[in-house]
């Protein structure tokens, strides 16, 4: 999950002042014991400012400090990370996080976002246990596949929802999810849905498999996606899928945004191969940067080489601490000629961060330089997901 935080005028709360301060002072400690100090202080004020929803004094804090103190900043935002979803306090006996399992998928039609039966639920832990958990590892399973617009939001409640499946996995049980009121999920052609879990082991036991001597993250990745991904399959018809390895919440939410832009790629391109019967080496990719006040994202506009006609779209958004100064640029191309897509323009000039008035969606850039809505061919029109992705 993107960091970037929006400066806000006024001075702070006393509470965002107090987060702050701690924050600061772990920032310049100079010592392992100075920092033990520091990380009591800040997590028992975080565990407060989370029990008493305080998001806005949160927030306050870190909007403050990444104008101010960028070092500062990482700590604070790790410290909340951290304590919101460990479900702090949930209990003396056993450490536990909350886990997010993401699974890229993308289709033609609608990628679901849906309940999870039983017996999909039973082999979820199994594999789960066997490949990506340390030995003796307490489980919970919400059973849900959630899409982004679903899951918990801001940093109360995610420790919330944190704390609730905890409480499932120390009893070994799994967390039912009431349906009814969840936000509609909006439609892409390639999307994130998010297993949720939550772990808990004796108190400074290993949480995960590669923590132990004769494992590794690698092979606990291989393995979850070839078993744990049979399982899933039967949840996605109709859809292409690759899993990114199971790990604490935030950490896997950061990991699924980055994997998503490539595999967006990669899944526009051969979306379009049978779209319009069209080798990817007949499409022309254009590329331009995309500005509100800083870059904030690149934009793909995909054409059949011979037409003007802007037929499909990407957004490649900059992620963590990406600027204009990074090679996102290279990274793109570097996919597209992956996927088979020769023909690629870069445009240099900035783009004002436009959508269309009329239903919202992005404008592309075209080979001419201009931003144009992405339409398909009409007969493939009605087939196609209402937004691009």
């Amino acid at each position: 999950m993107k960091r970037t935080r929006l400066k806000r005028r006024g001075g702070l709360a006393r509470n965002a002042e107090h987060l702050a301060w701690l924050a600061t002072g772990l920032a310049a400690s100079g010592s392992r014991i100075e920092d033990r100090y520091w990380d009591l202080r800040l997590a028992a004020a975080i565990d407060l400012a989370l029990e008493e929803h305080d998001e806005e004094g949160i927030n306050a804090a870190l909007d403050h400090l990444f104008s101010v103190d960028a070092r500062a900043y990482d700590e604070l935002a790790d410290a909340v990370e951290s304590r919101a979803e460990s479900a702090a306090g949930a209990s003396q006996e056993f450490d536990t996080l909350l886990l997010a399992a993401p699974v890229l998928a993308w289709s033609r039609y609608r990628i679901p976002a849906n309940a999870i039966p039983a017996a999909v639920l039973a082999n979820l832990r199994v594999h789960l246990q066997a490949h990506v958990l340390a030995s003796g590892a307490r489980l919970a399973i919400a059973d849900f596949l959630f899409s982004p617009d679903q899951l918990p939001q801001g940093y109360c409640d995610t420790a919330d929802f944190a704390r609730a499946l905890v409480g499932a996995a120390i009893g070994q049980k799994n967390l039912p999810i009431e349906t009814e009121g969840l936000p509609e999920t909006t439609q892409f052609l390639s999307d994130t849905r998010y297993l949720l879990a939550a772990v808990a082991v004796p108190r400074g036991e290993a949480i995960f498999r590669w923590q132990e001597k004769d494992g590794s993250r690698d092979d606990a990745l291989a393995q979850w996606r070839q078993q744990g991904g049979a399982c899933l399959a039967p949840l996605l018809p109709g859809c292409a899928t690759d899993l990114v390895l199971p790990e604490a919440y935030f950490s896997a939410s950061r990991a699924a945004e980055k994997a998503s832009r490539p595999y967006s790629v990669r899944a526009s391109v051969a979306f379009l191969g049978t779209a319009l019967e069209t080798p990817a080496a007949n499409l022309r990719a254009t590329i331009a940067p995309f500005w509100d006040r800083d870059l904030e994202e690149y934009r793909i506009g995909l054409s059949v080489r011979g037409s003007e006609q802007v037929v499909h779209g990407i957004v490649w958004p900059l992620l963590g601490d990406e600027t204009d100064n990074s090679d996102c640029v290279t990274e793109i191309e570097t996919v597209l000629r992956q996927s088979g897509v020769t023909d690629i323009v870069n445009l240099s000039h900035r783009f004002p961060l436009e959508y269309c008035e009329d239903c919202g969606v992005p404008l592309y850039p075209s080979p001419e330089g201009e931003v144009v809505h992405a339409e398909m061919p009409e007969e493939q029109a009605e087939q196609m997901p209402r937004h691009l992705h």
